[in-house]
């Protein structure tokens, strides 16, 4: 799994193209192909960026655990994958995010990229602003998700 460290800001050109940061293209391993796959996140008002052998990877955990005849997860299936669009990087390390995905964020002239374990999250900096504001409960949710037992990966 490609782990994506840092936040950065990025222009969006008038064709709504942005600068994939090369602190992002470094962390990527040798040989991986400059695809990847953007959607609108389940949660936040923002977009994640999968490189395409993440996205393979979590749709091979999506397919383990639906079952496309039954008519609920077909739904879950439908709207998990609305909106998603392929991004290829181009020789000028640039990215064409479509516009109605940068609208959905509410981005204008400037995005912001950050990384996380096997993705990178793309919002508007104003929303993202108000994301980071909600910090405080952080410490609520620690304690709740991993204050009991932690079993670690090496350990299964």
């Amino acid at each position: 799994m490609i782990t994506f460290i840092g936040e950065h800001r990025c222009k969006v050109d008038s064709k709504g193209r942005i600068m994939l940061p090369s602190a992002f293209k470094k962390q990527m391993p040798a040989g991986t192909e400059e695809r990847f796959v953007i959607k609108p996140d389940v949660y936040e008002t923002c977009l994640v960026m999968y490189p395409i052998e993440e996205w393979e990877r979590l749709n091979r955990i999506i397919r383990r655990n639906t079952n496309p005849f039954n008519k609920e997860h077909e739904r879950f299936l439908r709207l998990f994958n609305d909106g998603k669009a392929e991004l290829v990087l181009d020789a000028s390390s640039r990215l064409l995010i479509p516009k109605r995905l940068l609208d959905y964020t509410k981005a204008t002239e400037e995005v912001l990229l950050e990384g996380r374990d096997g993705k990178i999250d793309v919002w508007s900096p104003a929303l993202y602003g108000k994301f980071k504001e909600g910090k405080s409960e952080l410490e609520s949710l620690t304690e709740k998700i991993l204050g009991g037992e932690i079993r670690y990966l090496d350990e299964e």
